[in-house]
């Protein structure tokens, strides 16, 4: 697959795999895509994304989303009513990264259960399905994420023991899956398999996917039916939405397939990082294609180190909690990561 270097503009950019931008390929499709009025159901692109979505994943129906906190916001929307209880982790993308959406939107509140970077035990699950006492609120949904944000892939067995208890306490699970595809990578699978173990699942094309924009929301064909009309509540009822629905067939048919690229090149940044002096890799959270990694050396300036990146073309994140995070991507490529580092081990030569 050739990549259009030129468009990257000099920037190499960790910061996260969403400012992936389209491909020559996907721009042509966008330009030449039949196009409908999706509120009346008839874009025949974005019908056969919806299609093509569902079967990658396993389920009868799916949904076109602007984004993926949008879709997991409509899955709470649908599945819950007014006053019940999410149990979820308090790691996940839906409490750290979406502005309290589901307080506001849905209106539920979350109840948290331990977990080990998106892991959950089942005997503390259990204990907090609430009863029917009149006191208490409905459990009306259970939420993981795979693979969870911290970099880590949860074991599809995890997975299997948690739809299997709140099957048999009839609670639906939702996944929010916006990186499903670099899981089932990891996991050796396709993602249908991780898919099995949840009533519904949100994914994203915008990610590692290099689409410029959206996500789809799965599950059976009456949960999809109702989280439509919810879309359209929502403001999400798009109309020639076949323009964004066409670079998504071509994320879907061809880069889910090379996103083992962007993990074996975390492995080798990884790896070149940890032979530097005070640099501490967090090989345990290696999964995808996410690079946690501390500094130790005094004197240290975060914002120094990250201006002077910055200033060498390079841009990523400050730290949060003491963690660093470098992110690799279709755009990103061996010669980027050696040149990063190059530019690191120049910093800290002069520190």
């Amino acid at each position: 697959m050739i990549k259009n270097l030129s468009s990257q503009n000099h920037w190499i950019d960790l910061r996260s795999d969403t400012v992936t931008h389209p491909t020559e390929e996907m721009l042509d499709a966008m330009r030449n895509a039949e196009v409908g009025d999706d509120v009346y159901g008839d874009d025949p692109t974005v019908n056969l994304l919806e299609k093509k979505a569902a079967e990658k994943v396993g389920k009868e129906a799916s949904l076109f989303v602007p984004s993926g906190t949008f879709g997991n916001q409509l899955a709470l929307l649908t599945h819950t009513q007014r006053g019940d209880e999410v149990i979820i982790p308090p790691t996940n993308h839906i409490v750290m990264h979406e502005v309290g959406a589901s307080a506001v939107i849905a209106g539920v509140q979350l109840r948290f259960i331990h977990d080990d970077r998106g892991r959950v035990e089942i005997s503390e699950l259990c204990s907090l399905v609430r009863d029917s006492d009149i006191h208490h609120p409905r459990t009306g949904l259970i939420c993981l994420e795979n693979a969870h944000s911290s970099g880590t892939v949860i074991p599809l067995q995890d997975m299997k023991d948690v739809y299997t208890f709140a099957r048999s306490v009839s609670i639906p699970v939702h996944l929010d899956g916006a990186r499903i595809f670099n899981a089932a990578v990891s996991l050796g699978m396709e993602a249908g398999e991780i898919a099995q173990y949840c009533d519904s699942v949100m994914f994203c094309l915008s990610k590692g996917l290099c689409s410029p924009i959206g996500s789809l929301l799965a599950g059976t064909k009456p949960f999809i039916d109702r989280a439509r009309k919810n879309r359209k509540l929502m403001g999400g009822g798009l109309r020639q939405v076949g323009y964004l629905a066409a670079p998504g067939l071509i994320s879907l048919e061809k880069m889910t397939k090379r996103l083992g690229e962007d993990h074996e090149n975390a492995h080798y940044l990884a790896t070149k990082l940890q032979n530097i002096k005070g640099i501490t890799v967090l090989k345990d959270r290696l999964d995808i294609n996410m690079v946690f990694f501390q500094v130790h050396r005094i004197p240290f300036d975060a914002d120094s180190f990250v201006q002077y990146l910055y200033d060498q073309g390079i841009k990523m994140n400050l730290p949060s909690e003491g963690e660093f995070r470098f992110v690799t991507h279709y755009w990103v490529q061996k010669r980027d990561i050696d040149s990063v580092m190059a530019v690191i081990n120049t910093f800290f030569s002069h520190s």
